[in-house]
């Protein structure tokens, strides 16, 4: 009890001296006025056991209840008959106000003589429960006190009272107090008190008791007998007990007014978030008078979770789905925003008007542009439950299905399909065949997208629209090798015949058809894509225009110009991009690629990687993709990673899209860093194969002849590495970049070797140097100086080899703002010591700098490409003559070589050549042991 009585010391006094003056006999009344469970009963049970003790005063204590509210004088009767106390004719109805003043003298004056004998306290709880009749008595009482031994004490609850109406008291005669809640000092001393235990978390439940009890004394005891060891709890579930939620729940249930639980449950419904109610809202919400009074005290106790979550226990759930429309509506027309507003819809049934889905639409758009993307699926999916019109229905199942196909694929693929199966309108079902067929694309199906695009196709009449699918449905068949081509032939017909606006994209997937097939040079093909980049475009084409000249602008290294039209299109992260946009898919990919080219590594990694992790386990793919981001890993020295990403792709399950062309690359790249040569050239010749079924021979998306050759040569068969690199040179030629012109004069020159070899290196630098490439300058140089070091001209060699080393460090230092996007990284940071180039650099430099100074080192070791290859020849009884044709050297040349090799091999005829080549193991790879192939090697 004492603890309940924290800050009442100035209540008890001021009692104190009313029953002082009663017993003095000059009578006083007080009144005790306080919310739900602030203790005015235990106040009053403790004035009275102190006026009590001793004899002091006669107590008549009366607790007034609800059930006896409207019995007439039910409260009077109760303090006299169960007292004793003599009092004549108490009526049992409301008598007529002469019989009724006439009663209250009665009364009066038998309380009167009472007094006489013994001073009397008349103790009432809870007079707002009284009956109408006997409050007037006790005011009648109040007014007539002067001159008597009574001292009267009175408890009320503020909210009852201020719902039926105060009683009418004097102010001569006597006073009224109100319990204020505890303060924080105090509920923190009532926290701490108790048995002993674990300290740690004290202040964290001090504080928990302070904020979710509000300073109110029952609620304080219920919470803390309710708290078990350990951190304070979030939830009511992490509660020991249920005396806190039950204290809550009780008050709302049986002893609030019905305004005090209206205002509490909107308050918990509300939160404590943007939209918190308060002033006219709270009062509409809660649907009161505009001229309800506030209530501090209960926004204070609903501000907590564990309050709210009780108060939301305690409701009906028809009660709570009417407030939180109602707030909702109060909301949408106040102009909140749409995420306030769905906030509240979002736990209701189901929306039954358009205002309601059409807020949760909106609130999902919000949380897309967020990054939201979970958020955002669920408001959809509840928007969607609303009786709709089946146009409106399938519009918001698209948009959902946008969202959810990343995160799984086939419950994309089904919401689309359900939406293209409402409409009955062939316009409508071709508004939603396309993403139907850009998801099926996705998930590799590319034969079943291209069925759904002929079947919506053939339900219309209009031409402009056939054409339109015609367009979108060509793109989707770019993922299937006979598909693409039958679509080419196609779009070369309509772009003869088809409107402006339609022209452009069918122009563009005939002219990447064109660049691929060798036909084109970069010039041609710009040429094409310009004017029409400037032109009007059909709207439903858009994207897919883009994503086409996207990729021309790409493959011509028009890197900047690439970039913008995919940013133009997508999202910037870590929002999604829309896979049931086939554009979009286009403009991922050259987004990724783009980058990968410049050397933005980190750039890759950061965009992309989200897309990645929500597809996993998904059942989409994306092998282009994974590979661009597999390489960008594997260039910053992460190769477990790199390796981990493209091993998840089973090529068991490929179809003859072009991505997987592109993963086969990737994976025969790293092979060839980490000195894997024939794995290498197997992903090389793969690549090579499903390229040629789409008649795709250019270099300028995945230069395979140039790896192929490279790794032949490292096998020891630079015949058939020239041939490939020949072959190459031609096509790029053609094409006519910088970049895949350098990239393939660096495999001729590896291939050919000698001087004619060190000429095609001189001449790829030359060229890589004015083209966007760093990676493929870097690897260039690095071939340009160990060449020059074979050829004697170990200076420039070196100079090669340092310039190469500086523009990988350079390359690969940690940027934070990277071409305008913020990374994680300090910009003092030193770069990536296992980046790859970095790695091959300094490998270079170290192995340059031996053949300088220990350039009569003997052994196999010491030998350089040029001599090791030679020698590799002679050793299985080619001829000068026949060496010097077959690596384009003069006969002199060779014999010089081999001079070089006998004093280092320790040899002096040739027979002897192979047992010295097989005890320094690599007869099969001429190669294995040259400063190259040791580069190579240690990039593994």
């Amino acid at each position: 009890m004492g603890n309940v009585l924290l800050e009442r010391d100035e209540v008890l006094a001021e009692a104190a001296r009313a029953a002082e003056s009663a017993r003095s006999g000059n009578g006083r009344w007080l009144m005790v006025g306080a919310t739900t469970g602030m203790g005015r009963t235990a106040l009053l049970e403790e004035v009275v056991r102190r006026e009590a003790v001793g004899g002091g005063m006669r107590v008549l204590h009366a607790r007034c209840s609800p059930e006896e509210s409207a019995f007439p004088f039910g409260l009077v009767r109760l303090i006299f008959f169960e007292a004793g106390i003599e009092a004549e004719d108490i009526p049992f109805m409301n008598p007529p106000a002469a019989e009724e003043q006439q009663t209250f003298h009665s009364l009066v004056t038998s309380l009167a003589r009472a007094a006489d004998r013994r001073p009397v306290l008349l103790a009432v709880d809870d007079l707002h429960d009284a009956d109408t009749v006997s409050r007037r008595w006790i005011g009648y009482l109040a007014r007539r006190l002067t001159g008597l031994s009574v001292l009267l004490v009175l408890t009320e609850c503020h909210e009852k009272s201020l719902e039926k109406g105060a009683t009418a008291l004097p102010g001569a005669t006597g006073t009224s107090v109100t319990l204020r809640p505890l303060g924080p000092a105090t509920v923190t001393r009532l926290a701490l008190a108790g048995p002993a235990r674990t300290r740690k978390h004290d202040a964290d439940r001090a504080e928990l008791c302070v904020r979710a009890c509000a300073g109110n004394p029952e609620l304080v005891h219920a919470l803390l007998a309710d708290l078990r060891e350990g951190p304070p709890p979030s939830r009511l579930s992490d509660l020991a007990g249920r005396r806190y939620r039950d204290a809550i729940g009780h008050w709302l249930r049986v002893r609030a007014t019905p305004r005090s639980r209206r205002v509490s449950l909107a308050l918990a419904v509300a939160g404590d978030g943007p939209a918190a109610l308060g002033g006219r809202l709270l009062h509409e919400a809660a649907d009161l008078g505009p001229d309800s009074h506030d209530a501090p005290g209960l926004s204070r106790l609903f501000s907590h979770p564990l309050a709210r979550e009780a108060a939301l226990a305690a409701a009906e759930p028809a009660e709570l789905d009417a407030l939180r429309r109602r707030i909702a509506r109060l909301l949408d027309e106040q102009g909140a925003p749409a995420t306030h507003v769905a906030a509240h819809l979002l736990h209701t049934d189901r929306p039954g008007e358009e205002w309601m889905t059409q807020s949760l639409e909106d609130a999902a758009e919000d949380a897309v542009r967020d990054g939201r993307t979970d958020e955002a699926t669920t408001l959809l999916r509840h928007a969607l439950t609303a009786p709709l019109a089946p146009g409106r229905r399938a519009g918001l199942a698209l948009r959902l299905a946008a969202l959810e196909l990343p995160h799984s694929v086939d419950a994309g693929i089904r919401r689309l399909r359900a939406a293209l199966e409402l409409q009955a309108d062939g316009h409508e079902r071709a508004a939603v065949a396309p993403a139907l067929g850009a998801a099926l694309v996705a998930r590799g199906r590319t034969e079943t997208a291209m069925h759904v695009m002929r079947q919506a196709g053939s339900a219309v009449e209009d031409d402009e629209l056939v054409r339109v699918l015609q367009s979108t449905a060509a793109l989707m068949a770019s993922h299937d090798a006979i598909a693409w081509r039958n679509a080419v032939a196609r779009m070369r017909e309509l772009a003869a015949t088809a409107p402006a606006a339609i022209e452009p994209l069918a122009c563009g997937l005939v002219t990447e058809y064109e660049v691929g097939a060798g036909e084109l040079s970069a010039a041609d093909a710009m040429a094409r894509v310009l004017p029409r980049l400037k032109a009007p475009v059909e709207p439903r084409l858009r994207t897919g225009w883009l994503g086409s000249a996207a990729t021309l602008s790409q493959w011509a290294d028009r890197l900047d110009e690439a970039r913008a039209l995919a940013d133009e299109c997508l999202p910037a992260p870590p929002v999604l991009p829309d896979l049931t946009d086939i554009g979009q898919q286009c403009l991922i990919s050259v987004r990724a690629e783009a980058a990968l080219w410049i050397g933005d590594f980190r750039r890759v990694v950061a965009e992309n990687t989200p897309l990645l992790d929500a597809c996993t386990g998904q059942g989409l793919r994306m092998p282009h993709l994974v590979s661009m981001v597999a390489l960008a890993h594997y260039e910053l020295g992460h190769r477990a990673h790199a390796r981990q990403l493209v091993a998840a792709l089973d090529e068991v399950s490929a179809d003859s899209s072009w991505e997987w062309n592109e993963l086969r690359h990737a994976k025969a790249h790293m092979h060839m860093a980490e000195g894997s040569w024939q794995a290498a050239l197997d992903g090389y010749l793969s690549c090579g194969r499903g390229q040629s079924a789409r008649d795709f021979v250019s270099p300028v998306a995945t230069p395979w002849r140039s790896g192929a050759a490279l790794a032949l040569v490292r096998l020891g068969q630079p015949v058939r590495a020239l041939d490939l690199a020949e072959e190459e040179l031609r096509h790029a030629r053609t094409w006519g970049t910088p970049r895949t012109v350098g990239r393939a004069l660096r495999a001729h020159g590896a291939a050919m070797g000698g001087r004619r070899g060190l000429d095609s290196l001189h001449e790829a630098v030359a060229v890589l140097r004015q083209a966007p490439a760093p990676a493929e300058l870097i690897e260039a140089l690095l071939d340009l100086g160990h060449a020059r070091i074979d050829a004697g001209n170990g200076r420039k060699g070196r100079d090669d080899l340092h310039e190469a080393h500086a523009l990988a460090l350079r390359l690969l230092a940690p940027d934070p703002v990277s071409a305008g996007y913020r990374q994680a990284a300090d910009a003092t940071a030193a770069p990536p010591v296992n980046g790859r180039l970095i790695r091959a650099t300094e490998n270079a430099l170290r192995t340059g700098g031996s053949r300088r100074t220990n350039r009569a080192t003997m052994g196999s070791a010491a030998l350089t490409v040029a001599e090791r290859r030679i020698v590799d020849l002679a050793a299985t009884g080619r001829t000068n003559a026949e060496i010097g044709a077959a690596l384009h050297l003069a006969r002199r040349t060779v014999e010089t070589h081999l001079t070089n090799a006998y004093r280092k091999l320790g040899v002096t005829r040739r027979t002897q050549l192979a047992s010295r080549l097989d005890g320094a193991g690599a007869v099969s790879s001429p190669a294995a042991s040259s400063p190259v192939a040791r580069d190579m090697t240690a990039l593994a």
